[in-house]
């Protein structure tokens, strides 16, 4: 277990005391609420992990590597950024991806760029929910403003992972 999900537990029981405390009606709301949830979410998470897995076996020998591959540069880290505006689905889809080109023998600072261009350029989240709300010149410069940034944090990552070493690896 990672700090991070000792972390998370640590909240989550201190919110359900502060919940219990207030009134075990609003505790057991909390947690019919919280079940409702993972009852949505489980199914997804069921399907995605090994998604992810049989996708990495199936990307083609030196693909990932050549195309993402730390060895591929700025050019790898701008067709990341470019990949991960076109990558449809929620973070179910899109981190089981990374871990599976990670795998196949993707830089992590090609992933960088392809998790900053999903949730920053987002095409699907733009066309489905941004465009009808916000219209088209709104969507027009919100892209022209952000869309070097996942090539910034992919850049930057590069630049940094001296400091990580072994941060491809899980």
């Amino acid at each position: 277990m990672t700090v991070g999900v000792i972390g998370i537990w640590v909240v989550a029981l201190a919110a359900l005391a502060l919940c219990l405390r207030r009134s075990p009606v609003v505790a057991r709301r909390a947690v019919v609420d919280a079940g409702e949830a993972l009852r949505r979410v489980l199914p997804v998470m069921l399907m995605a992990l090994p998604m992810a897995a049989l996708i990495a076996e199936l990307i083609p020998a030196g693909w990932a590597e050549d195309w993402l591959g730390p060895d591929s540069g700025a050019v790898g880290v701008v067709l990341a950024s470019l990949a991960g505006g076109l990558l449809p689905g929620g973070p179910f889809v899109a981190f089981p991806l990374v871990l599976g080109f990670l795998k196949a023998g993707a830089g992590p600072a090609q992933m960088v760029a392809l998790i900053s261009g999903w949730a920053i350029l987002g095409l699907h989240r733009t066309l489905a929910w941004e465009l009808p709300i916000l219209g088209g010149r709104f969507i027009l410069l919100r892209l022209l403003a952000s869309f070097a940034l996942p090539v910034l944090a992919g850049l930057s990552a590069e630049a940094l992972l001296p400091l990580f070493p072994g941060a491809a690896l899980r």
